[in-house]
């Protein structure tokens, strides 16, 4: 019997999630079914130390992951940021700038509702 070479689909509109905190940027790119097709961060492009939180690390990282994705057939993305809006904004102008067109921009970021709960009262 002859096997046959499983080929990846190829999605032209996908998701691209940001997820950027103050050390370090994650840019995930993933079908909208959630299967992921790259990832990069300032750690993975060869930034160390203080100089992965730099707007230069992001935007290398951003690019990197948009060319993988392009290799796949990604040619729009819907974006979606959790985090920081600094860093965020210069992933998103660097995936514009590979050749993504960018559909949507969400805000994910989790945001508290009511605040955290009262100490108990103090014992007298």
């Amino acid at each position: 019997m002859e096997q046959e070479r499983q080929q990846h689909s190829l999605h032209e509109h996908g998701h691209a999630h940001i997820n950027s905190t103050s050390n370090n940027t994650i840019v995930s790119i993933t079908d909208p079914a959630g299967n992921e097709f790259s990832s990069a961060s300032a750690d993975h492009v060869g930034f160390k130390g203080s100089r992965k939180s730099t707007p230069h690390a992001v935007l290398m990282a951003a690019e990197s992951a948009a060319r993988r994705a392009q290799e796949h057939g990604m040619r729009k993305v819907d974006v979606f940021v959790n985090g920081q809006a600094a860093s965020s904004e210069t992933a998103i102008r660097a995936l514009q700038a590979t050749g993504l067109e960018i559909v949507s921009i969400q805000d994910v970021s989790p945001i508290p509702h009511n605040g955290i709960r009262t100490p108990k009262r103090r014992h007298t």
